[in-house]
């Protein structure tokens, strides 16, 4: 993904001071059941994105019931809007225009496979008669291969680079694609492990990201002769080129190497290789989240830093006293600028808190004129919804864990249904603002922990670091001690505890209940991994540039110590010291998580006769994209868990989700693992680990 998208999404979700969440309501009764199709159905207008001439404004909303691209005129109503894609099976999962407003791009996979190709449609085309919409050009139109996108050049704006794996699974070659014509041609065959490819603001290519054997990340300098390494970070550190400075000498790099421990913003010259610190957070508590450019000047403006609550940085005095305003006019939401045209004049903002899903607004900067757009999910009851709280505790060897607390509304928060919600990532974190999961299931009535247990990212390179080797040790410890806290504090009644997560949240569920069987009374595993060995020997090709960290953070399954303990925290062998109730959910094209890590969990537990529950969607890959999947999912994930814990949940759904429910229910007795895959036996090695 290129800079340019990153810091629009990155704006869009992250920028801004929060204001004090609005403390809780007396006790005067839960609210109302929110039919959970408002929460995960499709909503009804999202990603309103400006054409850089400020011409257009280009949306997602549903077509013939698939989410899709529509495009009107910046100065016409939502309703005069135009389809301009009409895909049918999947919903569009992103899209930005090209800099001279010709053409929108987007990507699609086919079922979630990751195999990701680049579409683009001239929205002003004639709509093709079959379809109803204008004609969109495969520009890459290859199988079974995943396309990277590199650069999209303002002072070219007829042209993409990019990177297909179609020569060799493991590396993308780059090329150059010229919108108009859709031609293709090869610039550089990757012979080098080069993870990334880096251009400077002119689109010249300047600078390669080398990824070698050892796990080290190299900077390359691209010179007519070859390569010229000028940084190198180990395995355990960040570096990463974000954008290059406007005198074309310096680029910006997002770095924690050396004695750094917080991620911070310097300027290393491609020539000398001589390096000055830019910026780290002034109050030494997070890493940067972000730097904010000008696409009009080109010049740094602002750094993000996520803490509790994210903050800002301002080093442009326009950009500060436009921000400052925006926040006066929209109290107590964080305030982030989506998109904007060229010249900045018009910016598309973003207003969202943890009880305001968005407010889309079209902001005149020269007149000051705010104007609605729409509001994300607004038959959302926003008056229903619950705060999050940022809060601290302790793990058992006295290590602060950062979390963010939900209590639902409206009840005394004594002894209640609890549910933990380990992120996935794990590399990765939560953060404070509206979390439908988290809302979804503080109004059945449950308080909702988010941990970011150690390994998270965002709280410094220690941190992270803390969690090497520690899948179902120390970091599963810091997930544990949370419920202990809860408990502590009156708020957790001890035998209505639950956990809920996907991906490495997933394996935090199976972990939970195989290793602290004591701790839960139900989990929710959605494409979790059950057997650390068979998930790293099973990684996409694609994902080569990450073996060695993956190795170096989790173990290495060749070396034989790290083998023992990675099949000690892998939850498969342990599954008969699981006591508490098991719903998985898996999607069948998954290429991270394959569906063999849920079959040889939902395996183990049917052969030792432990009742588990199966869903699996033949339609989707790594998490549910499909809305009908979704409402189907989490439809049988609230009667699971109000089952086991006792929380409200909302009878039955809509004819179609619960057609699809009963067209995605497995019966355990009818998995079959892969060749070469066997259930392990009652007693396998870890068995009886107990808690951690």
């Amino acid at each position: 993904m290129t800079r340019r998208i990153e810091a629009v999404l990155l704006s869009l979700l992250s920028l801004g001071v929060m204001a004090p969440a609005a403390a809780q309501d007396g006790n005067t009764g839960p609210p109302p059941l929110i039919d959970r199709e408002i929460f995960f159905g499709d909503p009804e207008l999202a990603g309103a994105t400006l054409s850089p001439d400020g011409e257009h404004i280009a949306f997602l909303k549903p077509y013939e019931g698939v989410r899709n691209v529509w495009v009107k005129r910046t100065d016409e109503p939502f309703d005069a809007a135009r389809p301009v894609t009409a895909d049918q099976r999947r919903p569009i999962p992103q899209f930005f225009w090209s800099w001279d407003s010709r053409y929108i791009l987007f990507v699609q996979d086919r079922a979630g496979d990751e195999n990701f190709n680049l579409y683009a449609v001239d929205p002003s085309a004639e709509p093709a008669e079959e379809s109803g919409v204008p004609p969109a050009r495969n520009l890459t139109d290859a199988e079974n291969v995943r396309v990277a996108l590199y650069a999209l050049p303002k002072k070219r704006p007829d042209t993409t680079y990019i990177g297909m794996n179609d020569r060799d699974p493991a590396w993308h070659d780059l090329y150059e694609v010229t919108l108009s014509s859709g031609e293709r041609k090869l610039i550089r065959e990757n012979t080098e492990r080069i993870s990334r490819w880096v251009f400077d603001l002119d689109g010249e290519l300047r600078l390669a990201v080398r990824s070698p054997v050892s796990g080290e990340t190299e900077i390359l300098r691209v010179d007519e002769d070859g390569f010229t390494p000028i940084y190198t970070c180990s395995v355990f550190e960040t570096c990463d080129p974000a954008r290059f400075h406007p005198n074309g000498r310096q680029v910006y790099m997002v770095t924690n190497h050396g004695d750094a421990d917080l991620i911070r913003l310097t300027l290393l010259d491609v020539e000398t290789g001589n390096e000055t610190i830019v910026e780290s957070d002034p109050e030494n508590r997070v890493d940067l989240a972000g730097a904010i450019f000008s696409e009009r000047t080109d010049e740094l403006v602002g750094t993000v830093y996520v803490d509790d609550r994210p903050r800002i940085n301002w080093r442009n005095d326009e950009w500060e006293e436009d921000y400052e305003t925006l926040r006066a006019r929209l109290p107590g939401l964080d305030v982030g600028v989506g998109s904007s045209t060229l010249d900045e004049s018009l910016w598309i903002v973003g207003a969202r808190g943890d009880v305001e899903p968005g407010r889309t607004y079209l902001f005149d900067r020269e007149s000051g004129e705010l104007t609605l757009q729409y509001e994300i999910r607004e038959r959302l009851p926003r008056e229903h919804l619950a705060s999050m709280m940022p809060i601290r505790y302790e793990s058992s060897d006295g290590l602060e864990i950062p979390a963010y607390l939900t209590l639902p509304k409206g009840v005394e928060p004594r002894n209640l249904p609890t549910l933990v919600v380990p992120h996935g990532g794990p590399w990765a974190r939560d953060s404070w603002g509206y979390n439908p999961l988290a809302q979804f299931f503080a109004n059945r009535g449950y308080a909702v922990l988010q941990p970011n247990f150690r390994g998270s990212t965002g709280y410094g390179k220690a941190f992270v670091d803390a969690g090497n080797g520690e899948w179902g040790d120390a970091m599963q410890d810091d997930i544990t001690a949370g419920v202990k806290y809860l408990i502590e504090q009156g708020i957790a009644d001890p035998g209505r505890v639950g956990i809920f997560g996907g991906s490495y949240g997933g394996y935090a569920v199976l972990a939970g209940l195989a290793f602290t069987p004591d701790v839960y009374a139900a989990g929710v595993s959605l494409v979790g991994p059950s057997n650390l060995l068979t998930l790293l020997n099973s990684i996409p090709p694609y994902w080569e540039a990450e073996r060695t960290t993956l190795h170096e953070r989790m173990g290495d399954p060749n070396d034989p110590e790290d083998r023992e303990r990675l099949m000690r925290q892998s939850p498969l062998f342990s599954a008969d010291e699981i006591r508490a109730p098991l719903l998985v959910i898996q999607g069948a094209n998954d290429p991270r998580v394959k569906k063999a890590e849920s079959e040889q969990i939902v395996v183990a537990l049917r052969e030792r006769g432990f009742p588990v529950e199966y869903l699996l969607a033949p339609d989707e890959g790594h998490g549910f994209a499909r809305p009908v999947n979704n409402l189907a999912a989490f439809a049988a994930a609230e009667r699971f868990l109000a089952m086991h814990l006792d929380g409200r949940f909302q009878e039955g759904g809509s004819p179609e989700v619960m057609q699809r429910l009963e067209e995605i229910t497995v019966d355990p007795a009818t998995v079959e693992l892969p060749a070469g895959l066997d259930a392990p036996p009652s007693s396998g090695a870890g068995s009886g680990s107990g808690a951690r």
